[in-house]
């Protein structure tokens, strides 16, 4: 039997009906899950990011971005987490209805290679910790971090990983809190990380006010949104309230960002000669506290690279089987992709890190804007579900490639203008973020409701 899902209710029904086959006892309770996408939280990049904000707008200007990024986070999220819980849908399956097969493996390839370059980072900042505390090479520290990281993500040590995560959360918390008192005790308590605004006006504030540039720069890490869905995925049905509201909701924004930057502005202006760069912050904790930092370091880091590496090798295996139609154990994917975030450990790739990231965050934003767009017009109609294999879908979507490729044009344009003339950078890194993911949303709204042949790139589902 089969149907051709061209729009109507019966179509739809039928084809939700093959998604929801399956028992929810076969995923992830829902602690199990909230603990382990709480170790996303302890990225070392969200203490970096809050205090490059705070240098570069002002402490006020970025707590008022901050909350804004964590209201909106909280609510994209909750609709995106939703929709990934209810259809066990990851990234890679869902692109398929946005994009179409071909244009899903883009998707897919660029959120694997997002997740390695923040493996990159995390495990960079840990080599540097190491190296700072006991000396050494980088090579050495990184080949260490990356052979400790690799079996965590693999078989049974992934049942193990649950328990780690809840043992290195109370650390990665009290030990930053610990930090903020012990600088605090040592270099003195005082407002200046309240009080800090930019000495002179930079070229890039004339984007906008600087709790608007904040609220974009927070928008470079919508990556976030797509990490959500891909863990959303492997929770119960019946649990969606929770995790709308705790495991992906505000509360975990709060930690994740309201937490971070208040440490990291705070030892950025309290501990002198602290850089703020990515590798400043870190060495400032490990001099200041010494073997005890090194381990609250160690383990923020190792939390985090479980989601990195996990959602590399799983992005790569869904791209190599996509495009190249080849078929390994799982643990190859990972040992790929390990050897391919230690090999870019070896290059100084965490100086042009934000720079990269910059312009894939650009392909991210549209993407995210499009999927969102893409749920809240269908809402009732589903029609993309993991159930359903590759041949029941067309190879482009001609709404989402074209709202995605309008979008991408814009964000990249705004960047180069900021490269070519450095008094537009402001206009370029504050508007770029937005204007992508309001051209994307648009466009897509727009070909959704004037094409609606095209509204899913599915053609057909064989029922028996």
């Amino acid at each position: 039997m089969s149907f051709n899902l061209t729009g109507s209710n019966s179509d739809v029904e039928a084809t939700d009906a093959l998604a929801r086959e399956g028992n929810d006892e076969d995923q992830m309770s829902r602690g199990s899950l909230a603990l382990a996408w709480s170790g996303v939280a302890s990225a070392f990049f969200f203490v970096y990011i809050g205090a490059a904000m705070a240098s570069a707008y002002g402490t006020a200007n970025a707590i008022i971005g901050i909350i804004l990024t964590i209201l909106a986070y909280g609510a994209i999220n909750a609709v995106l987490s939703k929709y990934a819980l209810e259809n066990r849908t990851t990234v890679a399956q869902f692109s398929r209805t946005i994009l179409g097969t071909a244009g899903s493996s883009i998707a897919t390839v660029i959120f694997a290679l997002v997740a390695i370059y923040y493996a990159v980072f995390e495990g960079s900042i840990v080599a540097y910790a190491f190296m700072a505390a006991f000396g050494g090479e980088m090579w050495m520290w990184s080949l260490i971090v990356v052979i400790y990281s690799t079996p965590l993500i693999l078989g049974g040590v992934r049942r193990f990983l649950d328990k780690l995560n809840g043992w290195l959360m109370p650390l990665y918390f009290f030990g930053l809190i610990a930090a903020v008192i012990w600088a605090g005790a040592v270099y003195g308590f005082s407002d200046a990380w309240l009080t800090h605004a930019p000495e002179v006006e930079l070229p890039f504030t004339a984007g906008g006010p600087g709790w608007l540039a904040t609220f974009a720069g927070y928008m470079g890490v919508w990556i976030m949104m797509m990490f959500t869905m891909d863990y959303a995925a492997l929770g119960k049905r019946k649990d969606v309230k929770f995790h709308q509201r705790i495991t992906f909701g505000p509360l975990f924004y709060v930690l994740a960002y309201g937490f971070s930057a208040f440490v990291g502005i705070f030892l950025t202006f309290t501990i002198p000669g602290v850089e703020v760069t990515e590798t400043g912050l870190a060495g400032g904790i490990v001099s200041l506290m010494g073997v005890l930092g090194l381990i609250v370091i160690i383990a923020s880091q190792t939390r985090i690279n479980t989601a990195n590496y996990y959602l590399a090798a799983a992005n790569l295996r869904a791209f190599g089987e996509r495009v190249f139609r080849v078929q390994m154990p799982n643990i190859a994917w990972v040992l790929i992709s390990s050897v391919i975030i230690y090999l870019l450990m070896l290059l100084p790739i965490v100086e042009y890190l934000l720079l990269a990231l910059a312009w894939q965050g650009v392909l991210v934003t549209a993407w995210v804007a499009i999927a969102l767009t893409h749920i809240l017009l269908a809402r009732g109609k589903n029609q993309e579900h993991a159930a359903i294999a590759d041949e029941h879908y067309r190879a482009f979507n001609n709404n989402g490639l074209i709202a995605w490729l309008v979008g991408t044009v814009i964000g990249f344009v705004m960047m180069i203008l900021g490269a070519i003339n450095p008094e537009l950078a402001g206009i370029g890194s504050t508007w770029g973020p937005i204007l992508t993911a309001v051209a994307s949303s648009v466009v897509y709204a727009i070909l959704w409701k004037t094409n609606p042949v095209s509204r899913t790139a599915l053609v057909k589902v064989d029922a028996r």
